[in-house]
């Protein structure tokens, strides 16, 4: 079964099939979903609202992931690359300097990524 967020309509039916006293797993084969995802939904808040719901949705969607490696990290490495290091010495030469690390396969990850 392939993930989907649930829709905006989707919400208001599992508030419809719950005032109508489906239990989840019933609520989740009218909807085509798993029952997991119908509990989670349930579970986010205290009493069900699907228009906020739905807004909390959109929200959690709109949060940007921060990068675990920062791009000052991938710009020094790609000087470093640059004057001809090998990942292995860019790795301890980041380690020593007490900085973020990359590791050396990540590192080879990103030249191959990048060519």
């Amino acid at each position: 079964m392939n993930y989907q967020h649930l829709t905006q309509e989707q919400r208001y039916q599992i508030y419809a099939l719950q005032k109508a006293h489906f239990n989840q797993t019933q609520i989740a084969s009218e909807l085509g979903v798993h029952k997991a995802t119908v509990s989670r939904e349930l579970r986010r808040g205290r009493g069900y609202r699907p228009k906020q719901a739905q807004e909390l949705a959109a929200a959690r969607v709109g949060r940007r992931v921060r990068p675990r490696i920062q791009p000052e990290t991938w710009e020094q490495v790609t000087q470093l690359l640059a004057q001809q290091w090998s990942p292995a010495q860019i790795n301890g030469r980041l380690r020593l300097e007490r900085q973020p690390t990359v590791s050396h396969e990540r590192i080879y990850q990103y030249i191959y990524a990048n060519q």
